[in-house]
């Protein structure tokens, strides 16, 4: 039994854990707003905070109470204890935010916006308020989706490289990479420093249409930065040239400028490429090593590389579906497809949990409930073919949910041809509510990515 008020004025509940007639009187919200009113009012102020900044020749100044500020960061403990007048100067980000800031000290609470989380950070940084600033880390990082005029990912990877907060770096890396198409046609995706660039590239958990679409923007990103030669070397030798097809590989030679202007440092490399294309990848494999992450392709939403799959109600009943994917990215092997199978089952149970039968009449059935279940997806090939030797099939599941308002990637799943499924899929998810995250107008989206990966055989000595 709870009978908390929701009132300011008076709230208290009963407190069964030992005497019934204990309760517990609780007046936070009474004294969190006086503690309010007494920094807008200043009542009792023994200290002062005068917040200089360049925007402006006027100080703001802030009636403050030293115990409440102490309380909160071992900064203004020290600077309060021989003084009770401060001067602070700030830059115009965070002077204009150090209001918000200080009720925080007082209240325990703020709200903030997008464009606001950096400069709050630094202020929780440098006067060293660790709760917040672990507040509006954790904001930043549940927050990579929100829409933005500019973007703000970039910025905010940038940001945590400077003050080394790896796991905001980390946060930023994989949503940059697993919707990297929508980054590509972005404002932000001029800001992208020269280092966070050459990460990008190295990663082969890209989503993006095709390696050609990453080519153009990279090229676009050359063409405004004009960085130094061994840079702009460096990041096009990044490119993997045989996961595009050989006439988009002669358009570009011909058409592309930045191509052609540091030929020289990739010619190699094009030249291995258009051999890739012109023989079977299993002689090819011979003579090349092939298990480098130049022939690995990345996670391409073209049509030839996969599926789309659109579940409705997919708490109803399993599922099942077919599609069709190129053997591989060598245009030796443009004509031959190869057919997968797939399966979905909302609810399947490991056999742990399965009912199990006896003579007894007191265990004859185990009782099963439906939510003791698990989603499950298993992608099969159709076939088999001599073509496949020396190829393996990566199979990657990426599950799209809506998010302020856009679609975006919030899982991928990858497993190879050794196990048709992974042990672990949608393992977070409550697919019996129609309010889940995973779901879009109670529909499932996913898009299943088949990723042929070559292997070296045979050895022929060169």
């Amino acid at each position: 039994m709870d009978l908390r008020q929701t009132g300011p004025n008076s709230s208290w509940k009963a407190d069964f854990s030992g005497d019934s007639t204990a309760a517990t009187i609780n007046h936070s919200l009474t004294l969190l707003q006086r503690l309010q009113e007494l920094l807008q009012n200043g009542n009792g102020s023994d200290s002062v905070l005068r917040v200089r900044s360049a925007a402006s020749d006027e100080p703001k100044v802030f009636h403050t109470h030293q115990l409440l500020l102490s309380l909160q960061s071992e900064v203004f403990e020290s600077l309060l204890r021989n003084q009770s007048v401060v001067t602070l100067y700030e830059p115009p980000e965070t002077a204009a935010l150090f209001d918000k800031f200080i009720r925080y000290l007082y209240c325990g609470g703020v709200s903030i916006l997008l464009h606001q989380a950096i400069p709050m950070h630094q202020l929780a940084s440098k006067y060293r308020v660790w709760g917040l600033q672990r507040g509006v880390a954790e904001y930043m990082r549940t927050h990579l989706a929100s829409e933005s005029s500019q973007g703000h990912v970039v910025g905010w990877y940038h940001y945590a490289v400077r003050v080394g907060d790896a796991a905001l770096q980390e946060s930023c890396l994989q949503f940059l990479a697993w919707n990297l198409s929508a980054v590509l046609g972005s404002a932000e995706w001029g800001s992208v420093s020269v280092e966070l660039l050459l990460l990008l590239l190295e990663r082969s958990d890209l989503v993006l249409h095709s390696e050609l679409e990453l080519y153009t923007a990279v090229e676009g990103w050359l063409s405004r930065q004009q960085p130094e030669a061994p840079v702009a070397e460096r990041v096009l030798r990044a490119i993997r040239y045989p996961m595009i097809a050989p006439s988009q590989l002669f358009r570009l030679q011909a058409q592309s400028a930045v191509l052609a202007q540091h030929r020289a440092a990739v010619q190699d490399l094009l030249f291995q490429a258009f051999q890739f294309h012109a023989a079977s990848p299993l002689h090819f494999a011979k003579y090349f090593d092939v298990n480098c992450s130049m022939f690995l392709p990345r996670n391409y939403l073209a049509p030839s590389w996969g599926s789309q799959w659109v579940i409705t109600n997919p708490a109803r009943d399993d599922r099942s579906t077919s599609f069709q994917t190129q053997l591989g990215p060598s245009s030796h092997d443009a004509g031959k497809r190869v057919t997968w199978n797939v399966l979905f089952s909302p609810r399947w149970l490991p056999v742990s949990l399965r009912p199990v039968y006896s003579d007894s009449v007191a265990g004859a059935i185990q009782p099963v409930r439906i939510e003791d279940g698990r989603p499950r997806l298993v992608i099969t090939p159709a076939m088999s073919s001599p073509d496949f030797a020396g190829v393996t099939f990566q199979k990657t599941v990426l599950v799209g949910v809506r998010q302020q308002g856009r679609v975006l990637v919030k899982h991928a799943y990858s497993f190879h041809q050794s196990s048709d499924e992974t042990a672990d899929f949608l393992v977070q998810a409550d697919l019996q509510k129609r309010t889940s995250e995973y779901l879009i107008d109670n529909s499932l989206h996913l898009h299943i990515i088949i990723k042929p990966v070559y292997h070296s055989l045979i050895k022929v000595k060169k």
